[in-house]
């Protein structure tokens, strides 16, 4: 069979939460064909891929990486991976799709984004939430000069699934997820999302962690993400935990701007809670994840606002990321297929501008992860590399 030059080929490392999540948005990315599935077993690999009808399954990704046939690959794998997959792939001279956090050090993310670079392949680090298109029309307003000079940004990213002492994850064990936890997993989304509205970059910070469980019980099989409630019972045992069930941190913003956030995954009742509050000198703004569709605008002088998601209400630049009119939710897996779009649009054109995070933001997290662990670490303000 000849190959559609004009259709990518790509492949799926990880065959959990997030590869599957993956998989799902890929199905609705044009002029892409996902080709192959690469799990910690064959048999993980080959029955997520039957359901998608991609037949080539491994249970080593390695394999996939002497294929000239596949032109990307998407890592939704535990962290501790994230470096040694994207290297080889930039070095088999394949495009790069990367879940967060990029990688287990501020070293290693250096060295993917300047190998990105040295290559010229596309890399794209999975910060999806930039783009619901209410978080682009803050970020529209800010860029046409509605919301004044930015003071004040403050918020949360408040979750409950890992509230119990018997709660696991992968992400618990430092060997896979690396030093952090909570702010790796989801403070990063808050602080790239407060960036990318309002264009300031952090410059230092004073972080306070928190364990509230030294000791968490340990299945001995199972374990599955977000499970919660719903996971069996299962025989277990004690482990120490070394990593942060909670996290508050101050900072400064720009030259002026001044911030303060929490991230939790110990808030009983919140399932997926970030919530981004910006307020400049002419206007305020308010997003909340769990109630994508409307944004909050508050002024001094006149009523406050709820603007529902509305493409032709809609500033023009922020208008490209909703797809369906207004009245028609659109939410989490959108927002991937949002981003593949435009990945993929950038490796069929080499000229196409990057408009979504590359390695290089990647790297930004790490550095902020870096300073967050140096100040909590030593009860002090620290700095933030540029």
């Amino acid at each position: 069979m000849t190959r559609n030059p004009r259709r990518i080929r790509t492949a799926v490392i990880g065959t959990g939460f997030m590869g599957r999540v993956h998989l799902e948005a890929l199905r609705r990315t044009p002029n892409v064909d996902v080709v192959a599935i690469a799990g910690t077993s064959l048999d993980k690999a080959k029955a997520l891929g039957a359901g998608y009808d991609i037949h080539n399954a491994s249970s080593d990704w390695r394999e996939l990486m002497t294929d000239p046939g596949i032109d990307a690959v998407h890592i939704t794998t535990p962290n501790d991976s994230h470096f040694p997959i994207a290297k080889a792939a930039f070095e088999a001279a394949k495009h790069v799709l990367c879940e967060k956090p990029l990688a287990l050090s501020v070293a290693e993310a250096r060295i993917l984004t300047q190998l990105q670079a040295a290559t010229n392949l596309r890399g794209a680090l999975c910060h999806n939430l930039r783009y619901y298109p209410m978080v682009q029309q803050m970020r529209a307003m800010r860029e046409a000069g509605e919301l004044g000079d930015i003071l004040v940004v403050q918020g949360t990213y408040s979750q409950d699934w890992m509230l119990y002492e018997s709660d696991w994850n992968w992400r618990v064990d430092p060997a896979l997820s690396g030093p952090s936890r909570v702010m790796a997993d989801i403070g990063s989304h808050f602080f790239d999302m407060a960036e990318h509205v309002t264009g300031l970059k952090v410059r230092s910070l004073c972080s306070d962690w928190q364990i509230f469980h030294p000791t968490r019980k340990r299945p001995k099989t199972g374990g599955e993400t977000f499970s919660g409630k719903l996971a069996a019972a299962s025989e277990s045992t004690d482990a120490k935990i070394e990593t942060e069930d909670f996290g508050a941190t101050l900072f400064r913003l720009g030259t002026r701007a001044r911030g303060a956030m929490t991230a939790s995954q110990v808030s009983v009742g919140r399932k997926n809670g970030l919530v981004m509050e910006i307020y400049g000198t002419k206007a305020a703004v308010t997003w909340r994840q769990e109630n994508p569709e409307e944004l909050w605008i508050g002024h001094r002088d006149a009523p406050s606002q709820i603007l529902l998601k509305d493409p032709a209400l809609m500033h023009e630049t922020a208008r490209g990321w909703a797809d369906l009119p207004g009245g028609h939710a659109e939410g989490y897996h959108d927002t991937f297929k949002q981003l593949f779009r435009r990945f993929y649009a950038s490796i069929a054109d080499p000229d196409a501008p990057a408009d979504y995070p590359q390695m290089a933001d990647g790297l930004r997290q790490m550095n902020i992860l870096a300073a967050e662990l140096e100040s909590s670490r030593h009860h002090a303000w620290a700095d933030v590399a540029e």
